[in-house]
């Protein structure tokens, strides 16, 4: 913290207040002790109660620009905030110049997305009668068939009439009790006609799920998760397997078929269409890496 400022006794003392009275782990208090520390640099010479909202954005905008990231602005802002209240309380201040002050919202996070080829090695393996082995093929084919959620799928039931094997489509109830319908290709109905023809051997007579475990009773999602492990091992996938990487995968492949974000949107069952506009990123990513190895003025040479 800079020794110099004419405001560094205050700053102190508010430090003081947030140990003492708050009782603040050493730790949080060494990096609001940082924070404030940061304002004071930025602020040079000038006491705090010249400081107005539009330098704080111009704090803000310039500590971006270096690299800190925003969950960082949003530690640091909200110490500078804590700081005029506590100065508005004690000192008199009457404007608190941080309040409304925002940090950039950090990035959305792609979602993990298998290629083409990679779905192809995972589900196509020889066909397996053991009855565990069907029934693990039938739900990894019908999640990237149809994109549903691992909640979805989990809670579909055998003989209900919602999975229409004849007509090719699944009817699911998802997030909000929106139920859609959506369809069932060839390889997904072929592995489920398998599955349910071998569910007797290992379901409990009266369970009416579609998908058991190997109690019999309806299969939990963290088993989902650890057979889609086991079987991308089995098959050479790399990686850290999930469930809803599949559903990434429907997403994106159709989308980069298609190019019909609505009818996405519609399959996936999404509420907005901005939830579903994140893959169009994932299909320019995939578009990029085509054209980073095919184009003769990508690479460098």
């Amino acid at each position: 913290m800079p020794a110099t400022h004419p405001d560094q006794a205050a700053v102190r003392e508010y430090l003081g207040a947030l140990e003492h009275q708050r009782r603040l782990a050493p730790r949080s208090l060494e990096i609001y002790r940082a924070n404030l520390g940061a304002l004071l640099q930025l602020l040079g010479a000038a006491p705090l109660a010249s400081l107005e909202p539009v330098q704080v954005r111009r704090f803000v905008a310039q500590l971006h620009a270096r690299g800190l990231a925003p969950r960082s602005l949003a530690s640091l802002l909200s110490a500078w905030r804590g700081l005029f209240r506590w100065l508005a309380r004690h000192r008199g201040y009457r404007a608190n110049p941080v309040e409304g002050v925002r940090s950039p919202k950090p990035a959305k996070r792609l979602p993990k997305a298998l290629s083409v080829e990679q779905v192809q090695r995972l589900l196509e393996a020889a066909p397996d009668d053991v009855p565990a082995r069907a029934r693990d093929r039938a739900m990894f084919e019908l999640l990237y068939s149809s994109g549903l959620r691992l909640a979805e799928l989990v809670a579909l039931d055998a003989g209900d009439g919602r999975l229409d094997l004849r007509e090719g489509e699944v009817t699911v109830t998802g997030k909000g009790s929106k139920t859609r319908t959506v369809p069932v290709g060839a390889r997904a109905r072929e592995a489920l006609q398998a599955w349910i023809a071998v569910r007797a051997q290992i379901a409990a007579p009266e369970d009416k799920a579609l998908f058991v475990g190997a109690r019999g009773r309806r299969i939990a999602p963290g088993v989902v998760e650890r057979q889609l492990r086991a079987w991308g091992a089995r098959q050479g996938v790399q990686g850290k397997l999930h469930p809803h990487m599949l559903r990434h995968s429907f997403a994106s492949h159709v989308l980069q078929s298609s190019q019909d974000l609505r009818a996405v949107q519609e399959m996936l069952g999404h509420a907005s269409i901005a939830t579903t506009q994140v893959y169009t990123h994932l299909d320019y990513q995939s578009l990029a890496k085509v054209y980073d190895a095919a184009h003769p003025r990508a690479r460098k040479k």
